[in-house]
C-alpha cells in the first residue's frame, strides 16, 4: 500500500465541551457554512471553507445533541437536552421559535424545500412542524422503537432517514420514513398509514447515517463496520470492518470513491469505497471523534471530538496556516450574539466526565466544577 498522506488540519476552537454533530450546507452566494452541536449548550457557526467562526446560537439550556442549515444557509435549527428544538435566524443569530418537547430532543432536519423540520427524540416519537406555521401542532408518526438518534430526508422530502439509540437498523416509509434505529433491525413506515413497510438487519446499533449528495446511497456506522446501502432499493451494497468502533462516516460528495470514519480511536480514517483499503489516517483530536462529515464539494472534511474542537482536514495540501485564525472571510454579518463570556481563540477547554449530567435540562443539572 503507498505511503498514507499526512494532512495537516485546521483546528477550530471556541466549544468547552465534546462536540457531538456537524453538518455543512450546501455552496450559497456567500460559500459554504458549517455548524456545530455540543455539549457545551451553545451551537456555533463557521464559515465552512477557513473554519472561522461565525457566531453563536444562545438559548439553549441544556446539552444541544443535533444542528442543521437549511439550503440557503438562512436558518438554522438545533435540538437539545433541554426538551426543546430551536428555529434560529443564521444571519442575525435570533431564536426565531422554540418547539417544545416533552423529553430530550435528540436530533432535527430540515426538509429539502425548507419549508417543514423533523424532529426526534427520548419520547420515541418523531414530529413535522410546518415553519411556514411554527404555531400550528406538528404532526406525529407512530412512536418508533427507540430513542430517535437520527434523522434526515430524502426522495425529494418523500421518505425519512433516522437511528435510534437503543435498538440497530435502518427503517424507511414510502411517503416518509426511512429511519435507522440503534436496533438490530431497520423498519420502514408508511407515514401515510403509521404502519411499518420494510426492515433492514444491521448487526450493531447505527450511530450515523447519511444520504449522499447525488442521493444514490445511504452511508451508516454500526459498532465496527461502515455499510452503503441503496438510496432507492434499500439493499445493501458494500460492508466494510473498521479497526475500531465507528461512532460517524461520511461519503466524498464530488466523485463517491473514498469515505471517512471516526470514532474511540481518536483518528479519522480514509478509505477507498470501492475495495476498503484504508488510504488515509489523520491523527490529532485528544478524545473519540464523535462526527465527522466531508465538505460539499469535497475539498475538506470536518471532524468533532470529545476533545472539544473541530479539525477541518484537506484533501489537497495546505497553502495556509494550520490554526484558524479568529477574523471571518465570509461575506455574510456576524451573529447579533458574537458577545459570548470567553475569546474563541483563547478558550480553555473543561475537564469532563463523558458521563455526567450534561444531556440533563439545566433544571436537572448539578453544578459544574470551574
Amino acid at each position: 500500500m503507498d505511503k498514507k498522506k499526512v494532512v495537516a488540519p485546521l483546528v477550530c476552537h471556541g466549544h468547552s465541551r465534546p462536540v457531538v454533530d456537524l453538518f455543512y450546507s450546501p455552496v450559497t452566494p456567500d460559500g459554504f457554512f458549517l455548524v456545530s452541536a455540543s455539549k457545551d449548550s451553545t451551537p456555533m457557526l463557521r464559515n465552512g471553507e477557513t473554519g472561522d467562526w461565525i457566531g453563536t446560537f444562545q438559548g439553549h439550556k441544556g446539552a444541544v445533541w443535533s444542528c442543521c442549515l437549511d439550503k440557503q444557509a438562512m436558518r438554522a435549527a438545533s435540538a437539545s437536552a433541554d426538551f426543546s428544538a430551536k428555529l434560529w435566524d443564521a444571519l442575525t443569530g435570533d431564536e426565531l421559535h422554540s418547539f417544545e418537547h416533552k423529553h430530550i430532543a435528540r436530533a432535527c432536519s430540515f426538509s429539502e424545500d425548507s419549508h417543514l423540520l423533523l424532529t426526534g427524540g427520548m419520547e420515541k416519537v418523531l414530529r413535522i412542524f410546518d415553519l411556514n406555521r411554527p404555531d400550528a401542532p406538528p404532526r406525529e408518526i407512530e412512536k418508533s422503537p427507540g430513542s430517535v438518534r437520527t434523522i434526515s430526508w430524502l426522495h425529494s422530502d418523500q421518505t425519512i432517514l433516522g437511528s435510534c439509540t437503543d435498538m440497530g437498523g435502518v427503517r424507511y416509509c414510502p411517503t416518509l420514513l426511512y429511519l435507522i434505529c440503534k436496533a438490530l433491525a431497520d423498519r420502514l413506515w408508511d407515514v401515510r398509514t403509521g404502519t411499518i413497510v420494510r426492515t433492514l438487519d444491521t448487526k450493531a446499533s447505527v450511530t450515523s447515517a447519511e444520504v449522499s449528495q447525488d442521493g444514490r446511497y445511504i452511508t451508516t456506522a454500526d459498532g465496527t463496520s461502515v455499510k452503503f446501502w441503496d438510496a432507492n432499493h434499500f439493499g445493501l451494497v458494500k460492508s466494510y470492518e473498521m479497526p475500531c468502533i465507528i461512532e460517524s462516516a461520511s461519503m466524498e460528495p464530488k466523485y463517491g470513491n473514498k469515505f471517512i470514519a471516526g470514532g474511540e480511536d481518536m483518528w479519522v480514517h480514509m478509505f477507498d469505497f470501492h475495495t476498503g483499503v484504508e488510504i488515509g489516517c489523520n491523527k490529532g483530536h485528544h478524545g473519540p471523534v464523535h462526527c465527522v462529515r466531508f465538505s460539499p464539494g469535497g475539498e475538506s472534511y470536518a471532524s468533532g471530538s470529545e476533545d472539544g474542537t473541530i479539525r477541518i482536514w484537506q484533501t489537497a495540501p495546505l497553502n495556509n496556516s494550520e490554526e484558524v485564525t479568529s477574523g471571518s472571510t465570509t461575506h455574510r454579518p456576524s451573529l447579533k450574539v458574537d458577545q459570548v463570556t470567553h475569546q474563541i481563540e483563547n478558550v480553555q477547554i473543561a475537564e469532563h466526565n463523558t458521563n455526567d449530567v450534561s444531556d440533563k435540562p439545566s433544571s436537572q443539572k448539578e453544578p459544574e466544577a470551574d
